[in-house]
């Protein structure tokens, strides 16, 4: 295999890839307590530590909680109440009491970055929509009295319920009824206080609810063609970033691009009952795993392209308390006994023994061709690299895969892929071989991934393999080795 060939390289050049990381995404999680078995607040300060997760959401001020995460580093996010956003709208003072007590007592030995005021208030049953602007302005004066309103950010967690549209992507659109009442207000406050909408976005609702047109692939981040959005003309390869840039195009169309997004909630369940489709151990691994990897390797979303994602996960644990269909008790990515529900990363060193799979960051460039080429999408583009290799001219209708002069991990990522998993044949690149010369990376991964697009039958979005490939209408050459052109 052309992998063992080349895997002293891969090992070299790991340390490289671990700087380029570093100016990734961040991951968090959320520690609900619903749970009837669940370790003390002190052991699962102990847990996140050991684990390397250095963020952690809560959803209300526990005294127990925050006095456990105090001196750890681990920053935190606490919760005003719904319950709490009435008194908090009307009454200052009561502001600011909650304040002095639930984040002055504990500041900084606790690194209290930010408070979520409410939760998905727009779906509370008790309707406390009409109390949430009020409730954090008061709360910010509160901070502003204390003189901690540029250490600690105020948000509000919204479900993307409150969008009237959200696919395709570019069409994303907030519920008229609340645009004027709630999110121009609220996007004007989150400007003026250089703060960031949260969002919880959960794919796993989508695809169990649409899986007849929803592949799984694409909720989990794998190998997929990718789906086109005609309106931006981007493409997406996982659910995850079209349910964000949803978001991303209702605040747009608002005229509030500048204001940046945290993921508040996220996660796949690992159990569920019998009709909650792709509720599984496997599909929740191959979920947050992927997930984790990535945001910790950059990388925006398609329309966002440069906006690093902080992530929340849900959850920390299984809550066996809480009530509805079991997927509800079995978000958890630990039991109570605090080992692993299932193997995933949780920083860029645990990256390098990770083996999970992952879609296309972001969306390629899609340039238009000015003639037919197999395998393009439906509106006649397909992906293109300004720099094609080229051998004569070609009038044919025939395209090829090749590989990019990028970072040698990437390249050896799609290899591995595209030899391994994705079922190229990557025969004639053994040494003696047909392809073997010239016996470079960049040569033997543009040869497997052809092989691996040619497979697929040119289809959009299978040649891609993480930004490293680019489709050609001209036959490649490096050195005499010919590329197919169809299997």
């Amino acid at each position: 295999m052309a992998t063992l060939l080349i895997s002293s390289i891969s090992i070299l050049l790991f340390a490289a890839i671990l700087i380029s990381l570093a100016d990734g995404g961040s991951i968090g999680v959320n520690y609900g307590r619903i749970g009837g078995d669940l370790p003390s607040a002190f052991k699962v300060a102990k847990l996140l530590k050991s684990q390397g997760i250095n963020r952690v959401k809560v959803y209300d001020t526990d005294p127990a909680v925050l006095r456990s995460l105090s001196g750890t580093g681990i920053k935190v996010t606490v919760n005003l109440p719904n319950e709490l956003l009435y008194a908090a709208s009307r009454k200052p003072s009561f502001a600011r009491g909650w304040i002095r007590r639930n984040v002055v007592a504990y500041y900084p030995h606790t690194q209290i970055e930010s408070i979520a005021v409410g939760n998905e208030v727009f779906v509370d049953p008790k309707n406390t929509t009409a109390f949430l602007i009020s409730a954090m302005k008061n709360i910010h004066q509160a901070l502003v009295s204390y003189k901690l309103d540029s250490d600690i950010k105020l948000s509000s967690p919204v479900a993307l319920s409150a969008l009237q549209n959200s696919y395709p992507s570019s069409a994303g659109s907030f519920r008229p009824e609340l645009i004027e009442p709630v999110f121009k207000p609220m996007f004007e406050f989150l400007r003026e206080t250089g703060s960031y909408l949260m969002v919880n976005a959960y794919p796993f609702f989508a695809y169990e609810s649409n899986s007849d047109v929803i592949s799984l692939d694409y909720s989990l981040f794998r190998q997929n063609p990718g789906v086109p959005d005609a309106g931006n003309g981007l493409r997406y390869f996982n659910l995850f970033d079209a349910q964000i840039d949803a978001v991303f195009a209702a605040m747009s169309a608002l005229k509030y691009d500048d204001i940046p997004l945290v993921v508040s909630e996220t996660g796949w369940p690992s159990k569920g009952d019998d009709n909650e489709i792709g509720a599984s151990l496997e599909n929740a691994a191959a979920y947050n795993g992927n997930l984790i990897k990535r945001i910790l390797t950059g990388g925006g979303t398609p329309l966002r392209p440069k906006a690093n994602l902080t992530v929340f996960l849900f959850a920390l644990f299984n809550e066996n308390k809480k009530t509805g269909p079991s997927s509800e008790r079995n978000y958890g990515l630990f039991y109570p006994n605090m080992q692993k529900v299932y193997n995933i990363p949780f920083t860029v060193e645990d990256l390098k023994n990770f083996r999970g799979e992952s879609s296309p960051v972001t969306s390629p460039v899609v340039s238009p061709v000015t003639s037919p080429v197999a395998g393009g999408g439906e509106d006649g583009r397909v992906v293109r690299d300004s720099t094609p290799v080229k051998r004569g001219g070609n009038g044919s209708g025939q395209s090829w895969c090749v590989a990019k002069d990028v970072e040698k991990g990437k390249l050896q990522s799609g290899l591995d892929y595209a030899c391994g998993k994705g079922g190229a044949d990557c025969r004639p690149i053994q040494p003696g071989s047909t392809c073997y010369d010239p016996n470079t990376l960049q040569a033997h991964a543009s040869f497997a991934y052809n092989s691996y697009y040619q497979k697929m039958g040119r289809a959009d979005g299978a040649c891609y393999f993480d930004g490293s490939a680019y489709v050609v209408t001209e036959p490649p050459q490096f050195g005499k080795c010919e590329f197919p052109t169809g299997y």
